[in-house]
């Protein structure tokens, strides 16, 4: 065997091979066997490498699933409570209006659930539940359901959000509750 540097072993500037190269393991052995010792170790080094790669993508895929179930794990949560902010809405809306100075008591009931409601879609903010409302916006089936279709009033564009009987709710960007709407169809 030659003291010759090639591409398959490193050497050191002199020619000298480095220390602890497969070629001081195979230095008294015979040529064949040597070959077969440099493909044992080749093989082995893809399989460490493989073995490596595997195991990052499934640390990033277990960390992708942590992340997932932590931001997510409370969706059937999150759509109960969206009910529930959905009926107190309602429930102000069956109030009647009352206008500025009115001392009724259901002016101030109605100004007390109002408050309740403010802080209580802010809470679900704060937690990524968050409401939109698509009205005058293009319809999209990823975040709306049509229960209706209406001709579309003058300068309203067919496909157009022209009422929405409860608004879109997201956890996180993720869709809870699509919108139920009324949609602009064809001018009569």
């Amino acid at each position: 065997m030659s003291d010759t540097p090639n591409e398959s072993k490193p050497y050191e500037a002199d020619g000298q091979p480095l220390p602890g190269t497969p070629q001081d393991a195979t230095a008294g052995a015979p040529p064949g066997e040597a070959l077969d010792l440099a493909a044992a170790l080749a093989e082995m080094r893809d399989k460490w490498l493989r073995a490596e790669a595997e195991m990052q993508n499934l640390r990033n895929r277990h960390k992708r699933e942590l992340d997932d179930a932590r931001n997510y794990a409370v969706t059937k949560f999150a759509r109960d409570v969206a009910d529930a902010a959905e009926n107190l809405r309602r429930g102000l809306d069956a109030l009647p209006a009352t206008s500025e100075g009115d001392d009724d008591p259901i002016a101030k009931l109605r100004g007390g659930f109002e408050g309740v409601e403010r802080a209580f879609i802010a809470m679900l903010e704060r937690h990524g539940v968050k409401a939109e409302n698509p009205t005058g916006k293009p319809f999209d089936p990823e975040l709306h359901q049509a229960m209706a279709e209406q001709p579309a009033p003058e300068g309203v564009e067919p496909g157009t959000v022209i009422n929405a009987w409860t608004p879109a709710w997201t956890l996180n960007g993720r869709l809870l509750k699509p919108a139920m709407v009324v949609v602009a169809g064809k001018p009569a």
